[in-house]
């Protein structure tokens, strides 16, 4: 590791993309900048896909991340808003590859995982092990930047993971998967079944 790199955390939206830069080094991480892309006065939609891919461009030109996370969509009822969403992932993670960036994707789950200890934190949670961890001082009002910034954040924990794993010998990308069966369920859980 250099003396420090920058991570760029993506909250991906059509409306409000929200998006943090840290800076992680041997001894520390500290926020660069957090904020959020206003996109809901451009009703074009081929319009706000291109103030995204703008606005990437701009971050990782004047910051220089070594890496992007991305948030991934998650799964809802309204198809179009889906499409959309995806679209918006989709224009940030091609403006990280025409920088040369592998943008690496974190569903909420695992993000909200990584800094709480939970994956079914609230928001509020998440941002109050920001503050914590990271001593940010931020309006709720800007939740998709806080959200930005646990992305970078869960990215730089599992980076720090694998290199712990690597250093330690143990196995960082091979996983034995068992063939669950009920028969080992009941056997492995007999108080669970009543």
């Amino acid at each position: 590791m250099k003396d420090s790199e920058i991570i760029l955390g993506i909250d991906p939206g059509t409306l409000v993309m929200g998006y943090g830069l840290i800076s992680v080094n041997k001894s520390s991480v500290s926020v660069i900048e957090m904020g959020v892309l206003q996109l809901s006065k451009h009703k074009d939609h081929a319009e706000r896909l291109h103030l995204i891919f703008k606005k990437m461009e701009s971050l990782i030109k004047v910051h220089q991340p070594v890496a992007v996370a991305i948030e991934a969509p998650f799964f809802g009822k309204n198809v179009q808003s889906m499409l959309k969403l995806g679209r918006a992932q989709g224009v940030a993670i091609a403006a990280a590859m025409m920088s040369g960036l592998h943008a690496v994707e974190y569903a909420p789950r695992k993000v909200k995982q990584s800094i709480t200890g939970r994956g079914n934190a609230t928001k509020e949670q998440v941002l109050t092990m920001l503050r914590h961890t990271l001593g940010i001082v931020e309006d709720v009002r800007f939740m998709d930047a806080t959200d930005a910034v646990a992305v970078a954040l869960c990215h730089h924990y599992q980076g720090k993971t694998a290199q712990i794993k690597k250093e330690h010998g143990a196995p960082a990308a091979k996983v034995k998967k068992n063939k669950a069966t009920w028969e080992s369920f009941i056997t492995s859980n007999p108080g669970r079944i009543k």
